[in-house]
């Protein structure tokens, strides 16, 4: 594939996360992926900072649909509807690429470094969310607990979402975890 083949971006994100897959994170280089790619380093450069991004390419467009689907959620919900509700809507861009993100969940799965990264990058997502309800007039610590409490269920609706049934959606496995969260809270 030449240069000038369109998507540099799209084939440099598909081709890391095959390398990452077949040779590991840490024994794949940005050599290894631009020349699968097609592309020179330097255009590995400027799509991406370094390799790691390339698993954490979209978290910036996650964390915009969240603070987003709180902001329009219906005035008088309880915080931690609301934010059950957003991750749920946040988490529906991601739907159509679950064979990616299974691929991407045992990547960074097996390397510490990138557990690292993907912590941090929930941790953004949870100080976002914060925020967000802030805005909407939810008073701390509540505003606080509930986007920590959404971040979690996050978390188990996605790694039951990428290890489960095909025909469950992202949206349930949320639901569903939320429903345990209010389980383990009335208990």
């Amino acid at each position: 594939m030449g240069r000038w083949e369109p998507d540099a971006r799209g084939r440099l994100a598909r081709v890391a996360l095959e390398l990452y897959a077949e040779r590991g994170f840490e024994q794949t280089t940005v050599e290894d992926i631009a020349e699968r790619a097609g592309v020179t380093e330097r255009t590995f450069f400027r799509h991406f900072a370094d390799k790691r991004e390339v698993l954490f390419d979209g978290s910036g467009t996650l964390e915009h649909r969240l603070v987003d689907a709180i902001a329009s959620a219906p005035a008088g919900l309880p915080p931690i509807e609301v934010i059950g509700r957003a991750f749920a809507d946040a988490g529906a861009m991601l739907e159509e690429r679950r064979d990616h993100a299974r691929r991407r969940a045992t990547v960074i799965a097996a390397n510490p470094a990138l557990q690292e990264r993907e912590l941090l990058k929930m941790a953004g997502l949870g100080s976002a969310a914060t925020e967000a309800l802030r805005a909407r007039g939810v008073p701390d610590p509540a505003a606080a607990l509930a986007a920590q409490a959404g971040v979690a269920v996050f978390g188990l609706g996605f790694e039951r979402w990428v290890s489960g049934a095909p025909s469950t959606s992202l949206a349930a496995a949320i639901e569903g975890a939320l429903v345990d969260l209010r389980a383990v809270v009335a208990s």
